[in-house]
């Protein structure tokens, strides 16, 4: 098995050599592991790709490059220059330093790659570590990703449901912010919402005196709705959440179009 794998942290960042072992594990010992992830941090920029100016990429060893893109870009520059046009089996993207469950979801770079992946024909799945008091002070805070993420990915490719329409289906999973050993196990759950917080601005003046805004994001540790994806992360298991990328309401289709008729 060929896989490619990125991330948005950046391709010296932490989650993405957990990642890599997972990867390696699944591939196996006559499979390829390849690595095209951001020269620097992308978090935040969804499914953002540079379609305005060229990006640079460098070989960094065998199988490992580093694109000055998003990690939509670094896909698309993995299939159609690093791998000349061929496809491979599976993309991972991760894994992300901190949760990409309920709202995070429409801003992830993570989600933005595996989401590119499906685009491209691909199956991909999307790896985040939830962090919270459990684990951050860990001496590895990834470690119930790094224990159980093989399997969840072992499992999804033996018996996840993987559509090949027009927008075809990928996966987010989300390991929850406790120890391997305390993490109960798998849960389907669909993508929650965090009421009662949301991303903001904060103000902040610098050194020169010239007024500046920076994003600022909401608690985290606010529980969605029971069963989805954040609420099941709180209560201990890994959430795993099918995905599109078609953004049509179809709930409303029926209604609007009796209304507008």
């Amino acid at each position: 098995m060929r896989i490619l794998i990125t991330n948005d942290d950046g391709i010296n960042a932490p989650g993405l050599q957990v990642l890599t072992e997972i990867a390696t594990a699944i591939a196996g010992p006559e499979g390829e592991v390849w690595t095209v992830a951001p020269a620097f941090e992308q978090s935040g920029v969804g499914h953002c790709i540079s379609y305005t100016h060229p990006m640079m990429i460098a070989e960094l060893a065998p199988r490992r490059f580093a694109a000055e893109g998003s990690p939509a870009d670094c896909v698309l520059a993995a299939i159609y220059d690093v791998l000349d046009g061929a496809k491979p089996d599976l993309v991972l993207s991760g894994v992300n330093r901190g949760n990409n469950a309920a709202e995070n979801v429409l801003y992830s770079g993570t989600i933005g790659g595996a989401m590119e992946a499906a685009l491209q024909g691909v199956p991909a799945i999307a790896l985040s570590q939830f962090f919270g008091p459990d684990n951050a002070r860990l001496a590895d805070p990834f470690e119930s990703a790094r224990v159980h993420g093989a399997s969840v990915v072992r499992a999804l490719l033996d018996r996840g449901l993987w559509t090949e329409g027009d927008y075809r289906s990928f996966y987010n999973v989300n390991f929850p912010p406790l120890p391997a050993s305390a993490t109960r196990g798998m849960k389907v759950a669909p993508q929650g919402y965090r009421r009662d917080t949301a991303f903001s601005v904060e103000p902040h003046i610098s050194p020169s005196g010239r007024r500046f805004l920076w994003i600022k994001g909401g608690p985290q540790h606010t529980p969605t709705l029971p069963g989805t994806d954040a609420a099941v992360n709180l209560d201990g298991y890994i959430s795993i959440t099918p995905m599109r990328a078609d953004l049509t309401a179809h709930d409303l289709l029926t209604d609007l179009e009796a209304r507008l008729g």
